[in-house]
């Protein structure tokens, strides 16, 4: 258990806290158009879910033969998301009150992403939510991007807790696979409910096959504090 003798519990941001891969697909879908890609789908990019900014990219780079750098590519795509977030964001509903019950009851929290820290830091207030989250990790922050664990070991880190006290809040199959490499309990939100099979797979001990129509606060709440 963490100092406060409770579970500390680290989330990730994009499609699990907040509703941002829209803005993610809009944005990819901008930057590619600009270097000459057309039809870039939201079939295609639903295959990036969970993955860094720049490993997406590094891959789209490669994928399409793009001439720009990765940093290139990574400050465009960067801007033209920040427009986005900054216009629209919003969090789901049952998080905020999982986060808020959590704070409620003494458990450290953070958000662990993939994201940039600028990304981070610019739709936290858009969805209201920078009131709760103070302990925040980019992949920028750490040597490697999810599915290793660095993201989620610097959050526990951060929060000074074991990574054994922790438990991960996640909605792609990298994160499921980075808790379990970080040895941290999961609690599976699907973003694409088809993936549901795999955070099982992954070791997920709480999964909600619907993904966020199904996600529950109270009873991720029970299951995280085993109360339930």
């Amino acid at each position: 258990m963490s100092a406060t003798g409770t579970t500390a519990v680290v989330f990730d941001l994009d499609g699990t806290l907040v509703d941002s891969e829209p803005n993610y697909y809009e944005a990819g879908r901008r930057v590619l158009e600009a270097h000459g890609v057309t039809g870039f789908t939201w079939e295609e990019h639903a295959g990036f879910l969970g993955v860094g900014t720049r490993e997406t990219l590094l891959t789209l780079r490669e994928r399409y033969g793009l001439a720009a750098p990765v940093a290139e590519l990574l400050t465009e795509k960067n801007a033209a998301y920040l427009e986005l977030a900054r216009a629209s964001t919003q969090a789901y509903p049952q998080m905020r009150t999982f986060a808020e019950k959590l704070l409620a009851a003494g458990c450290p929290i953070a958000v662990a992403s993939g994201s940039s820290r600028a990304a981070i830091e610019a739709v936290l207030p858009a969805a209201g939510l920078d009131g709760l989250f103070t302990t925040l990790v980019s992949a920028e922050e750490v040597p490697r991007g999810k599915p290793e664990p660095d993201v989620f070991l610097e959050a526990a880190r951060r929060l000074g807790v074991r990574p054994a006290d922790c438990a991960v809040v996640e909605d792609a199959p990298p994160g499921w696979e980075a808790a379990r490499r970080a040895g941290m309990r999961c609690v599976a939100v699907p973003y694409l409910p088809e993936q549901a099979d795999e955070a099982a797979g992954a070791g997920a001990g709480l999964v909600f096959p619907g993904g966020q129509r199904e996600f529950s606060a109270e009873r991720a709440f029970a299951w995280v504090t085993g109360e339930g």
